[in-house]
C-alpha cells in the first residue's frame, strides 16, 4: 500500500521506467526500446545523463520508506547500468538487456508486497558484492606488490 501523499511520485517513477527502458518495442520482436538505449548511443554522456535520471526512483524509494538494503540494491543497478552501459557497442547491447529502471522498479514493487523478505535478499545480495569488491580490491593489492617484488628482482 502507498500512502497517498507518495503514491503520485510512484506512479511518475512507474512512468518513467517504462519510458526509459521499454517506450517502443521492435517490430516483429519481443523486444522494448526506452530513452536509456537511445541516450546510451551518445559516447560519454548518454550513459550519464539516463543515470542521473534514472536516479528519481531511489528519491521515490526513500519517500516511500525502502530499507537501506535495498536503496543500495537499487543504486548499483543504476550504476552498473550506467558503467557497462558507457562501454562501446557491448555496453549498448547491455542496455537492452539489463533493464536498470525497470529492474529497480519490479524491486520497490516486491518491497511493497514483501518489505522484510525483500530487505534480506537485498542485505544478501549486498553484503555478497561487497565482499566480493572487498576481494577484487585485496586481489588486486597483492598482484601488484607481487609485480613489485619480480619487477625489482629483474633490476638487480
Amino acid at each position: 500500500m502507498i500512502p497517498g501523499e507518495h503514491f503520485e511520485h510512484y506512479r511518475r517513477y512507474r512512468a518513467l521506467a517504462q519510458l526509459l527502458d521499454a517506450a517502443v518495442r521492435v517490430p516483429g520482436t519481443r523486444v522494448g526500446v526506452g530513452l536509456d538505449f537511445l541516450l546510451g548511443l551518445l559516447p560519454g554522456i548518454g550513459d550519464l545523463t539516463s543515470g542521473a535520471i534514472g536516479a528519481y526512483g531511489l528519491y521515490v524509494a526513500r519517500r516511500l520508506g525502502v530499507s537501506r538494503s535495498v536503496w543500495l540494491r537499487m543504486a548499483g543497478n543504476l550504476v552498473l547500468d550506467s558503467v557497462v552501459g558507457s562501454v562501446p557497442v557491448l555496453g549498448d547491447l547491455f542496455d537492452l538487456g539489463f533493464r536498470a529502471n525497470l529492474r529497480n522498479l519490479a524491486l520497490l514493487d516486491r518491497w511493497l508486497e514483501a518489505p522484510t523478505a525483500t530487505r534480506r535478499a537485498s542485505l544478501g545480495l549486498v553484503v555478497g558484492v561487497g565482499l566480493g569488491l572487498f576481494a577484487l580490491v585485496g586481489l588486486a593489492a597483492w598482484a601488484v606488490v607481487a609485480l613489485a617484488g619480480w619487477l625489482s628482482g629483474l633490476a638487480t
